[in-house]
């Protein structure tokens, strides 16, 4: 099992144009033992109530943060000022993000697919992911997944999110 490092921290607030507004700082010594080299990707268990994978976010001021967005602060019933009890343990998962059971799968039934998703950056592939698996439905996570793969292969990989949201839109299985 992997060792676990546990905290009490404040809930922070910072207004930030990049759309986040809270944030949990992590404790210098606690950062030091889970981030190796340039991998910063850790599990993060809040409350006892809520289990996430995130990243330690460098921050100006020489600490690393853990980003907590609105919806994760409602499951909570947290505000900026609450205090918080954390547990982080070092994130080992191939993608540092959920993956559906059927990823695996489709992966080798596309290779070209595959191939171009997995060409792409470890944040790029966490970020479509995280696409995929906000949808509750196994088969419209699977027409997602099918509509990225089909829209990386006629982009040759070359990630766009507006093009692949046009795709999104204009895909027959995810029309209403």
């Amino acid at each position: 099992m992997a060792e676990e490092y546990s905290f009490k921290s404040k809930l922070e607030f910072v207004d930030s144009a990049l759309g986040w507004h809270c944030y949990i700082p992590v404790p210098n010594a606690i950062t030091k033992k889970l981030i190796v080299e340039k991998d910063r990707r850790v599990v993060c268990k809040i409350n006892d109530k809520l289990k996430l994978q995130a990243a330690l976010m460098p921050s100006k001021e020489g600490y690393h943060f853990i980003i907590l967005n609105k919806t994760n602060r409602a499951k909570l019933k947290v505000e900026p000022g609450d205090s918080v009890n954390v547990v982080l343990t070092k994130d080992k998962s191939e993608y540092g993000a959920a993956l559906p059971e059927f990823f695996k799968i489709f992966c080798e039934e596309d290779p070209e697919g595959s191939k171009l998703f997995h060409a792409l950056t470890p944040g790029l592939q966490r970020s479509l992911l995280y696409l995929i698996t906000k949808i509750k439905s196994e088969n419209k996570q699977l027409e997602k997944a099918w509509i990225i793969f089909d829209y990386l292969k006629s982009v040759n990989g070359k990630l766009d999110f507006k093009e692949l949201n046009e795709a999104f839109k204009n895909n027959r299985f995810t029309k209403k």
